[in-house]
């Protein structure tokens, strides 16, 4: 995947997951925690032997991996 599909596909990720755990994150954090989130979640799921490929594949990565990483930050900010 492009440079331009992961920064969109990583910022649609990044704003469903910031909808989803209703943390008021800016179009430019949600980018990073899309591409971050979805780098964070293929690299845990490698770990147990499951892959992500594709458009629809690195979506659900990077949702998954943004919504750990806003969960950990809540949880280290507490």
């Amino acid at each position: 995947m492009g440079w331009i599909g992961a920064i969109i596909i990583g910022g649609l990720a990044g704003w469903i997951a910031s909808n989803f755990m209703n943390s008021n994150t800016g179009i430019f954090l949600n980018i990073i925690l899309g591409i971050v989130g979805a780098a964070v979640a293929s690299f845990l799921f490698g770990l147990v032997g499951v892959n992500f490929s594709g458009v629809l594949g690195y979506l659900i990565a990077g949702l998954i991996g943004a919504v750990i990483l806003i969960y950990g930050y809540r949880a280290i900010a507490k």
